[in-house]
């Protein structure tokens, strides 16, 4: 995936790998045999996955987001999971949080192309937009 991002030329630090989330046996096992399965999953093979996407991020020099150890830092990470494998109201908001830092420090280097919102004169907004630009 990264050597196709990049082979139509998006450059690595504009890709942002995010391993899967930590998986909580108990809770899918229910959701599973709800539907007559078994367990098809386990959260071991899970961390297996998620450190082999943070290797793929290291080797190809891209940036990752490690859900799978970020959701583990709380013991219970039942409350991110909706059914012990998909994100949970409250997974989605850890997600975007997450996510958010990681964007706001390459969003920082930017340079700010137009002025802050609070300094647009409301009565004269293309002086403050366009400034120059209008005295040619």
């Amino acid at each position: 995936m990264v050597r196709y991002l990049k082979s139509i030329d998006i450059t690595e630090d504009r890709i942002i790998l995010i391993t899967p989330p930590p998986l909580q046996e108990s809770a899918w096992e229910k959701e599973c045999l709800a539907k007559g399965d078994k367990l098809n999953r386990r959260n071991a093979t899970t961390g297996e996955y998620a450190q082999a996407c943070v290797q793929v991020a290291r080797d190809c020099g891209t940036d990752v987001l490690d859900l799978w150890t970020l959701m583990q830092k709380d013991q219970d990470f039942s409350c991110y999971l909706s059914d012990g494998l998909h994100l949970s109201m409250k997974g989605n908001n850890f997600l975007v949080g997450q996510l958010w830092s990681h964007l706001e420090k390459r969003l920082s280097a930017l340079p700010s192309l137009l002025p802050y919102w609070r300094d647009v004169d409301p009565q004269n907004p293309e002086v403050s937009l366009l400034g120059a630009a209008l005295q040619e």
